[in-house]
């Protein structure tokens, strides 16, 4: 074979139509992709098609003479017809004993606190300089934090803290307390039309606020419920917890019929608004804010029609046997003696961790064979070739429609953003719900969802994944299915009277 000329000039050849195309121009690799998760997700079905088609024709067939033929072997072989119809019974019992109850969202409701609770970024700093509890330098340090935290200027705070000067005590607490409980099941119980005697099943989760006679029964007392309910009160379990009470309340549904449950979660602020100067335990201030949610669930069936989502998946992560994750949120007292809740540096990594562990788990219950083939390939190339290649990270796009990520802080969104891979429009609705009400702790994937529900975005048949985060250190998911379009203009929510004005942008850092 003949050597070119290094020197001799390269001159291309004339352009011919048998010339083969640049794939890489005229192919989008995206539908590639597309077309191979199309091929994996019907290939039993394109492998049973051609089967399927030769039993109908070897069926075709058939005479009539043969199917008598069929009969009469049947007819006189009494005790195979028995042994089938045993068998067949006995399945069908089976099934129907071990197939757990389909858990039914009828419907939710957030609260919306009344105007007079609006807490600007400069209230906020004024209310914190006429204290005088902090220093000079940790007052900056607040205005710092709530420059980058992506809170916007119509959050809300109890009447307790928003008081000059403050008043945190427990008449006031139990007020707060009250105004949120009550105004979500308020509207919960206009909503639905369900009297509050049907309740057989009621789940309170407060973390950091727990008096006694407990918020449940507090509930239980205001409205009357009956005496036989099954009631149960959750504090300590951080952010995450309403998602556990999701998970209790749907444990409780499998083993008592035809009930409604109702979950309330909340945080309450007044007793917990730290007036020290640790700086760990200052990020909270700027960021946790009044508000809660509840939610009416069900197991009859003849709520089906009339409830917006199944609930398909709930799995929880549990890393408290790590004592750096353990200690990564705690709630202490100071060196002068003030009590407040530490933020430990290592939180990121501790979430980050947790949620690895949470999606490892959540995988291979939602998404399509497509992507657990691909990432169970990768895990073997490296396990087989050791090649210290980055492991495929499964595109959770294709298994949900809407995330509903815990608006706990700007830096938490912007971490499961960049390692999901997430748009701006499936960030919308946790980034806004930041924006707009701040860190609700656990009732803040309710105010999401809302926020989904009010843009009109919710289909029949999409998927939502809920993800929380909480001190001890957990991670909880849900999975929702939505059972109906929902109609933005029939909906109530705190949302719906200015839905218009969202999304609105939001700086990285925002000077007050």
């Amino acid at each position: 074979m003949s050597e070119s000329k290094p020197d001799t000039p390269y001159i291309a050849p004339p352009s011919s139509s048998r010339k083969l195309p640049d794939f890489k121009q005229s192919v989008k690799l995206k539908y590639v992709k597309l077309g191979y998760h199309y091929l994996i997700t019907h290939g039993m079905y394109l492998f049973l098609s051609p089967l399927v088609v030769v039993v109908a024709a070897q069926l075709s067939t058939f005479s009539l003479q043969d199917v008598y033929v069929l009969w009469d072997h049947l007819r006189f072989n009494l005790i195979s017809m028995i042994l089938c119809s045993t068998l067949l019974v006995f399945l069908s019992t089976l099934h129907f004993l071990t197939c757990p109850r389909p858990v039914y969202l009828v419907n939710f409701a957030c609260y919306k606190p009344e105007d007079a609770r609006k807490c600007t970024r400069q209230i906020f700093m004024e209310r914190s300089c006429s204290t005088g509890s902090f220093t000079q330098e940790n007052l900056e340090f607040q205005r710092k934090i709530l420059e980058r935290s992506g809170l916007g200027e119509s959050t809300y705070l109890p009447e307790a803290v928003l008081g000059v000067p403050p008043n945190p005590c427990m008449a006031e607490a139990r007020k707060e307390a009250e105004a949120v409980m009550y105004g979500a099941l308020d509207e919960l119980f206009a909503k639905t039309s369900v009297k509050p005697k049907d309740i057989g099943i009621l789940i309170v989760n407060c973390s950091l606020f727990n008096p006694t006679p407990s918020l449940s029964a507090m509930v239980i007392n205001h409205y009357r419920l009956r005496g036989n309910i099954i009631s149960y009160n959750l504090g300590g379990m951080g952010c995450s917890a309403g998602l556990i009470s999701i998970d209790l309340a749907k444990d409780l549904l499998q083993v008592h019929p035809n009930s409604y449950a109702v979950v309330i979660s909340m945080e309450n602020i007044t007793l917990n608004w730290y007036f020290g100067n640790e700086r760990s335990m200052l990020v909270s201030n700027c960021l946790f804010r009044m508000g809660g949610a509840a939610i009416l669930l069900s197991n009859k069936s003849s709520d089906r029609r009339r409830s917006k989502y199944r609930l398909v998946h709930t799995v929880r992560t549990h890393k408290g046997s790590d004592d750096k994750c353990f200690s990564c949120v705690t709630q202490m007292e100071d060196s002068c003696g003030k009590v407040g809740v530490s933020l430990s540096k290592d939180l990121m990594a501790v979430a980050g961790d947790a949620l690895k562990t949470n999606i490892t788990t959540l995988g291979p219950l939602v998404l399509p064979m497509s992507e657990q083939l691909l990432f169970f390939a990768s895990l073997v190339w490296n396990k087989l070739f050791k090649m210290k290649i980055k492991p495929y990270i499964p595109d959770f796009k294709l298994a949900f429609e809407h995330f509903c990520i815990h608006a706990g802080g700007r830096a938490v969104l912007d971490e499961l953003e960049k390692n999901l891979h997430l748009s701006d429009w499936q960030m919308e609705p946790s980034r806004m719900t930041l924006n707009r009400f701040g860190n609700t702790s656990s009732s803040s994937l309710w105010y999401e969802l809302a926020y989904t529900e009010a843009k009109g975005r919710m289909k029949k048949g999409d998927r939502t994944w809920q993800i929380a985060f909480g001190s001890g250190f957990k991670c909880n998911s849900a999975v929702w299915k939505a059972l109906r379009t929902i109609n933005p203009a029939k909906e109530k929510n705190p949302w719906m009277d200015e839905i218009d004005q969202f999304p609105v942008d939001v700086p990285k850092v925002s000077a007050i």
